[in-house]
């Protein structure tokens, strides 16, 4: 994660945030007298949540390593190219 300091983060501001969200990498600010934040664009935000509340659910994280032990056996439901092409949009 790059690191700038909270007076070039806001002589740059405009220039700094649009960095971050199209880069889709966190920025750590740092300042002299405090602790130092992050910023993170708002879709990247939604995202990491998203992926706290899945690792969180104990039961779908049962889900998951069901299906990985399903998957590395080779066993467990294989859909035909017609399936196949509708999900991947064919």
């Amino acid at each position: 994660m790059e690191t700038i300091s909270i007076n070039k983060f806001r002589d740059n501001l405009k220039a700094v945030v649009e960095q971050v969200v199209s880069r889709h990498e966190p920025l750590k600010v740092t300042r002299r007298a405090g602790k130092a934040f992050v910023v993170v664009s708002a879709d990247d935000w939604e995202r990491e949540q998203e992926t706290l509340r899945v690792l969180q659910n104990k039961s779908l994280m049962r889900q998951i390593a069901d299906s990985l032990q399903t998957h590395n056996k080779g066993q467990g439901y294989r859909p035909t190219e017609e399936k196949m092409n509708e999900i991947t949009g064919l």
